[in-house]
């Protein structure tokens, strides 16, 4: 049973095969989904271009987030030759990698400005761009992670970020729920990636999590994926303004065991 037929979806943040965004494309086209795609720079265009080629060759459209032009851009190409959409995923998120270490009473004014710009509002500022070429019933959904609401050692002002787009998630889904646009984030465990490794110390967790969470296990960009074609389903019509954990359960554990050693 394919569960997205008929259903168009931008997808947002894929930077190479490893990104989670790259595992939730996989899984939507192939529940039947029509994909487009966002990049934003050269260095990844041709990643992103051939990954849209393995998945239906939709659309690939060049966005800077951070500047309104581009978004307005990227609509004004998007939507004329690939339709109304009925769901958007946002996979996108950045920080200085020196804002990733060390005290967060250390963290620059710009670079805080930076972060929340392009980590949080720009949730907000892809909905405004498209906001009326979003179906009525669509799903929305944006990638989180578990240093939003407790602490994750160096994660910092990533951290700070995650909140604000965690707290603007639900405020989007309020102001478009009078149309049945459901707005969702998925809160995945630690996956091997590029933006991962920015973060001091985080591929250790890579070790931690399967013998802490009750799964026993990591979780990967499929986990995600499976999770993602849920929310943009017609399945989940009455689920919005939520945080959903794809990690294995490893959120809900609320201390290591005392006598835990690392394997």
């Amino acid at each position: 049973m394919k569960l997205l037929e008929g259903k168009r979806v931008l997808i947002t943040g894929v930077a190479n095969r490893w990104s989670i965004s790259t595992g939730i494309a996989h899984k939507m086209h192939e529940h039947g989904a029509t994909l487009a795609f966002t990049y934003q720079g050269e260095r990844v265009k041709d990643e992103v271009e051939k990954l849209a080629a393995e998945l239906g060759g939709g659309p690939v459209i060049e966005c800077d987030v951070s500047k309104d032009e581009s978004l307005q851009a990227m609509r004004d190409e998007l939507i004329p030759s690939f339709g109304q959409i009925d769901g958007l995923v946002h996979s996108i998120a950045f920080a200085d990698k020196n804002d990733l270490r060390g005290t967060v009473y250390d963290t620059t004014r710009g670079g805080f400005a930076l972060s929340l710009d392009v980590s949080a509002y720009s949730l907000i500022a892809l909905v405004s761009a498209l906001r009326d070429d979003i179906n009525d019933n669509g799903s929305i959904m944006a990638l989180t992670y578990l240093g939003a609401t407790a602490i994750v050692p160096n994660y910092n002002l990533m951290g700070i970020a995650k909140a604000a787009l965690e707290s603007s998630m639900r405020y989007l889904a309020y102001d478009l729920g009078n149309r049945g646009i459901r707005v969702n984030a998925i809160s995945a465990g630690p996956i091997k990636t590029a933006s991962m490794r920015q973060v001091s110390g985080a591929t250790k967790m890579l070790d931690v999590v399967p013998q802490v969470a009750p799964l026993r296990r990591n979780v990967t960009a499929d986990d995600v994926g499976n999770t993602a074609v849920y929310l943009a389903s017609d399945l989940a019509s009455a689920v919005t303004a939520d945080v959903h954990f794809v990690d294995a359960g490893y959120h809900a554990v609320g201390m290591i065991p005392p006598d835990f050693t690392l394997k």
